[in-house]
């Protein structure tokens, strides 16, 4: 499972009336436990760690559990934390203090099976066994089949601008206990902490719970239904939708109807200026885009490649004056490691050239600035393999950091060998491997 909830059988087939003794049972709890310590994370307004829920819960767990079945309970304010996006703007989060996160963990455990069996196919976020590669292969596929006209939605501060009473009445279609309900209407409301003042909310599920990715789920459900009862081929991921066509006309026909049923029937926003008809290879969809060929390949979008760019020399700015080989393997590797797993998905083998190649010559760089002085960059080099007289030439040439590391001289000194031996990941390498392991194994 790529979020990792416990969403066993075991918690679905109770009285759809009587579902808080089922959240609260000790089986449920303790499996809602061990989540949230395996997720970890920051702690909430109260300050206490996930290290220190255990005890607690043993010391206050009874308190807490009769207030819950009684209906008194009231959840702690989130914590609001501004975090930037890749493609500029902020998101919010809003970290629950380690005790609501345990509990809406359990409601999660519990509601999440239940949904699970009228959940569209076409949806692939915050679900068990879904991931976004299946969105993104499901899109290629689309493609593929000759729907080569994408209508890209997006959906407008999703998270910030759910309507909680359309959302409660689609979660009480299939959940008639009037103490969750009241207890799932009192997290939603629940207030937002910056600085010490308490913000009151009336709209939206903020990011950073367990419970937000469901809910938005159980919302957007309406959207997929009516999508399928139209007949369209889309993936959904969250609040990323995209709908394949066959024609640019027909695109801006599904993109006027879907943004007429999304702004009645669910009160929300389709960002005008960020949706579009377009070719998917004008497009990005989950940090992939594709060729335009008869058979689509999938490639990074140029903005994710921009995006690892920006992180790497941010990477190599905090790295100045560490020793190459540990920066390379305790910071830069885990970075390129995340991101090859991510793309292994690519079928274009240019752009992970160019990466690599562009890597290396970040850390060439690095490593000129730590030369300093023209006569430790002369003995450097020539200990390197370059001839006295170049090396000298080389270390006195009065260009900067970045030209050198991708003049020959570098090149020379530091070559593939040098970086094989520090055990830098070089990410086509890394994909081609993935690309192998499938070939053998189907």
């Amino acid at each position: 499972m790529e979020h990792g909830e416990p969403t066993g059988s075991r918690y679905k087939d109770n009285d759809p009336a009587e579902r808080m003794p089922c959240i609260l049972s000790r089986e449920n709890m303790l499996a809602a436990y061990q989540a949230v310590k395996r997720n970890a994370g920051a702690a909430g307004v109260d300050e206490m760690s996930v290290e220190a829920l255990g005890d607690w819960v043993r010391n206050h767990w009874e308190q807490m559990k009769a207030s819950l079945l009684e209906g008194r309970y009231e959840p702690q304010p989130v914590k609001r934390v501004d975090i930037p996006k890749p493609g500029g703007g902020i998101r919010t989060l809003g970290i629950p203090t380690v005790c609501d996160r345990l509990i809406q963990q359990a409601i999660h455990q519990v509601l999440s099976p239940i949904w699970e069996r009228e959940f569209s196919s076409h949806s692939h976020g915050f679900r068990p066994r879904r991931s976004t590669h299946d969105a993104v292969k499901a899109a290629r596929a689309y493609v593929a089949q000759g729907h080569r006209w994408v209508v890209d939605i997006d959906l407008e501060k999703f998270f910030d601008k759910v309507n909680h009473d359309i959302l409660m009445a689609r979660i009480a279609r299939r959940v008639r206990d009037k103490t969750l309900l009241r207890l799932i209407r009192r997290y939603l409301e629940a207030g937002m902490m910056q600085n010490g003042i308490v913000e009151a909310r009336s709209e939206g599920t903020p990011q950073g719970g367990p419970l937000s990715p469901l809910l938005s789920n159980i919302l957007l459900d309406d959207l997929d239904k009516e999508l399928e009862r139209r007949g369209h081929k889309f993936a959904r991921y969250a609040d990323d939708c995209n709908i394949y066509v066959k024609s640019k006309a027909a695109g801006e026909r599904v993109l006027a109807s879907v943004t007429s049923f999304v702004e009645k029937r669910l009160k929300l926003k389709i960002n005008a200026a960020k949706s579009a008809v377009d070719r998917p290879w004008n497009r990005k969809f989950l940090g992939y885009s594709m060729t335009s060929n008869h058979r689509p390949k999938l490639k990074p979008a140029k903005a994710s490649v921009d995006k690892l760019k920006s992180n790497v020399r941010e990477l190599s700015r905090q790295g100045r004056g560490r020793d190459l080989e540990r920066f390379i393997q305790e910071d830069l590797n885990a970075k390129l490691r995340g991101w090859a797993d991510y793309y292994r998905l690519s079928e274009v083998k240019g752009v992970f050239e160019e990466i690599d190649g562009w890597v290396r010559r970040r850390i060439r760089s690095q490593q000129w600035r730590q030369w300093k002085r023209p006569r430790t960059r002369k003995t450097e080099l020539m200990r390197h393999g370059i001839a006295e007289a170049r090396a000298a030439e080389s270390a006195r040439n009065g260009r900067g950091p970045w030209w050198n590391a991708g003049a020959s001289h570098m090149n020379e000194a530091l070559p593939l060998g040098w970086f094989r031996q520090r055990r830098l990941i070089f990410i086509g390498e890394r994909i081609q491997r993935y690309q192998k392991s499938l070939k053998t194994n189907s």
